[in-house]
């Protein structure tokens, strides 16, 4: 399998991307949508403003990976490696994703937008959701102790389904936790 290391990979399409092992890479611009992403593995790269919607990501190794403004539409990452996932997103649009049942403690999720994204039973202990959007996001059986979502917005999760412990929420987010319990704010 091909390797490479702290290279920049710009405009790549689909017919331009390889399977292959990637290690302090930069990907910008690129489009690997509805690519098949099997095999390959990503360690510390950062992908800029590249469009990776619904790229089969079966078994695919995510290690300490940024991606900053990309697209990601309908990607089931809890289909990936789940050994030392990690991941950072900051202005990324995540609708339709799947993080089910999936290990990321202490990741970023900030000032993106997670449209209907499943993060159900997911481990987000220390998870960093500030200045996101959560519309339709489904938060079931989740732990969510110390994650922080000051400054996200709507939300729904139910703190008697999730473990919430020390998370942080500003004011303006508190109908978000108390939907299940049919109370009038404001």
């Amino acid at each position: 399998m091909p390797y490479f290391s702290d290279q920049t990979f710009q405009n790549l399409t689909a017919d331009d991307i390889q399977i292959a092992e990637f290690e302090s890479c930069t990907f910008i611009g690129c489009n690997f949508t509805n690519l098949n992403l099997q095999g390959s593995s990503f360690e510390n790269c950062t992908f800029k403003n590249c469009d990776l919607s619904n790229a089969k990501v079966s078994g695919v190794s995510f290690q300490m990976v940024r991606f900053d403004s990309c697209k990601i539409l309908g990607v089931h990452f809890n289909a990936a490696n789940p050994f030392l996932l990690e991941f950072n997103f900051h202005a990324c649009q995540l609708d339709y994703c799947n993080f089910y049942n999936l290990k990321l403690k202490k990741s970023n999720f900030q000032k993106s937008r997670l449209f209907e994204t499943d993060f159900s039973q997911a481990e987000l202990n220390g998870a960093i959701f500030a200045g996101s959007d959560l519309s339709g996001a489904v938060f079931d059986q989740c732990n969510l102790e110390k994650a922080d979502f000051r400054e996200a917005f709507n939300y729904r999760i139910d703190p008697e389904r999730n473990k919430i412990k020390g998370a942080s929420f500003d004011l303006e987010g508190l109908p978000g936790l108390l939907t299940n319990y049919a109370i009038k704010i404001g």
